[in-house]
C-alpha cells in the first residue's frame, strides 16, 4: 500500500481522486481530508499477449490494448503541520496511517503558492524544500517518540534488537531494514544500550528512507514558481516528478463523461465526435494540453503510482499459468492473472502466493518463453510468464 502524504491544501486530495476516481472533499483550506480516503488506483506494465500473439481474458486485472492495468492500493492520509508528532493540527492519527504504507507519495506544492500550515499564499513566496523537510521530520520525530519512551526495556536482555524488532513491527517494518540502517547508522559494532540520542534519530531516519521510502510529486505544475520549485527539489538529489493532479482529474472526467478518450498511461488525448462543449471547457482542455501535456510529458499522476510502486518498492509483475502450452489457467483463460511482487522474490514464494499447497507440494516452475525448468530459487524477473508444477497437482 502506499501513503498520499504532505501538508494541507498541496493538492492531495486531487491526486488521489484523479488516481482512483473516488470523490472526496476538495476545497482551498486545510484539513479537508478529515478521515484517511482509501482507494484503488492502478499501476501500468506490459501485457505479455501481443508478445505471444494470443487474445488475453484477465480475472485480476484490466488489459488495454497491450498495457495491463494492476490494482494497488492508495490512502489518502489528512494534511500533516509542523508538530503534528506532538499531536498538533490533526496529529498522530495520521501519523498512524502511514505504519501500513510501504512507500509514500510526497505531495507537494512546487509553485509556493501556500505555506507551511497550508494556507494560500502569493505564488512563490513559500520555498518547498521546506515542505520536504518538514514532513521527513515528522515522520522522524514519530518514530523516535515510540521508540524512545521504551527504550530501556528494548535495551533488556540478551536480544534488544529483537526487542527493537518486536517494537517496530506493527510499522511494517522488517527485521533486514534494521540490520541495514544499524550498518549504514555506523552502528554496527556498538550495543543499543550505548547509543546516545542523535544517534538513535540518525539511525531512525536512515530505517525510515530503507522501509518507507518517498517520491516527491511535484504538484500545480502549471502555476507561475512552480518550474523553479522543482528545480530546487531536483538539485537535492531527492525523486520527484511533476504532476499537475488538477489536469489529471479534469481529464479522467471528461473520458468518463464521453467527452475525451484519454488514458493516462498514453499521456495525450482527443475530444470525441459530438462532444458538445462550452467555450471555457474547450479553452481549459487546450490549456492542460498545451501547458501540462506537451510541455510535462503528462500530468504525472500515473508516472508517480507507478514509479511508486517499481521504482521505490522495486516491484516486478508476473504471470503464472497453469498450461504453459496454451498460457491459461484450469479454466481456460488465457494469462488470466498479473502479480506484483517485491523484486527477488522467487518461484516457490510465487507458488505460495497463490495458494499454501501449491508451494507445499513444489516441484518445479517452466519459463513458457524458454520451455525451461526452473528451480525454487529461481527469481523472478518483470514480465515472466511460468507454470508452477507441483505434486498436489500431479495427484
Amino acid at each position: 500500500m502506499v501513503g498520499i502524504v504532505g501538508k494541507p491544501n498541496a493538492g492531495k486530495s486531487t491526486f488521489f481522486s484523479a488516481a482512483t476516481l473516488i470523490q472526496v472533499p476538495i476545497a482551498n483550506y486545510p484539513f479537508t481530508t478529515i478521515k484517511p480516503n482509501r482507494g484503488i488506483a492502478y499501476i501500468t506494465a506490459e501485457c505479455p499477449c501481443k508478445e505471444f500473439g494470443v487474445k488475453d481474458d484477465p480475472a485480476n486485472s484490466i488489459c488495454d490494448e497491450g498495457t495491463r492495468l494492476i490494482p494497488v492500493e492508495l490512502v489518502d492520509c489528512a494534511g500533516l503541520v509542523p508538530d503534528a508528532w506532538k499531536g498538533r493540527g490533526l496529529g498522530n492519527r495520521f501519523l498512524d496511517e502511514i505504519r501500513k504504507a510501504d512507500a509514500m507519495i510526497h505531495v507537494v506544492d512546487a509553485s509556493g503558492s501556500t505555506d507551511l500550515e497550508g494556507r494560500p499564499c502569493p505564488p512563490g513566496s513559500h520555498d518547498p524544500l521546506e515542505d520536504v523537510d518538514f514532513l521527513t521530520r515528522e515522520i522522524d520525530m514519530w518514530l523516535f517518540q515510540i521508540v524512545k519512551r521504551d527504550w530501556r526495556e528494548i535495551c533488556k536482555g540478551g536480544d534488544a534488537r529483537s526487542a527493537l524488532e518486536s517494537k517496530l513491527s506493527g510499522l511494517s517494518i522488517r527485521r533486514a531494514d534494521i540490520e541495514r540502517a544499524i550498518s549504514e547508522s555506523g552502528l554496527g559494532q556498538k550495543k543499543l544500550a550505548e547509543w546516545a540520542d542523535d544517534e538513535i534519530m540518525g539511525f531512525l531516519s536512515r530505517l525510515r528512507e530503507i522501509s518507507k521510502p518517498i517520491l516527491i510529486a511535484a504538484n500545480k505544475m502549471d502555476l507561475p514558481g512552480a518550474e523553479r520549485g522543482l528545480e530546487a527539489i531536483k538539485r537535492r538529489g531527492l525523486k520527484v516528478i511533476p504532476c499537475c493532479a488538477e489536469a489529471e482529474l479534469a481529464l479522467r472526467r471528461s473520458a468518463q463523461r464521453g467527452i475525451t478518450n484519454y488514458k493516462p498511461w498514453r499521456r495525450s488525448f482527443e475530444i470525441l465526435d459530438g462532444a458538445r462543449l462550452s467555450d471555457e471547457q474547450r479553452r481549459a482542455l487546450t490549456m492542460i494540453m498545451e501547458g501540462v501535456l506537451k510541455r510535462w510529458g503528462g500530468t504525472g499522476v500515473q508516472e508517480a503510482i507507478n514509479s511508486a510502486f517499481f521504482d521505490l518498492l522495486s516491484a516486478i509483475v508476473v504471470y503464472p499459468v497453469e498450461d504453459v502450452e496454451k498460457l491459461s489457467d484450469h479454466r481456460g483463460r488465457v494469462l488470466p492473472d498479473a502479480y506484483l511482487v517485491r523484486g527477488g522474490t522467487t518461484a516457490r514464494d510465487l507458488a505460495y502466493m497463490i495458494h499454501t499447497e501449491l508451494g507445499r507440494g513444489f516441484l518445479y516452475a517452466i519459463d513458457a518463453r524458454t520451455g525451461r525448468r526452473l528451480s525454487g530459487e529461481y527469481q523472478l524477473r518483470n514480465g515472466d510468464v511460468i507454470s508452477i508444477v507441483s505434486a498436489e497437482k500431479r495427484r
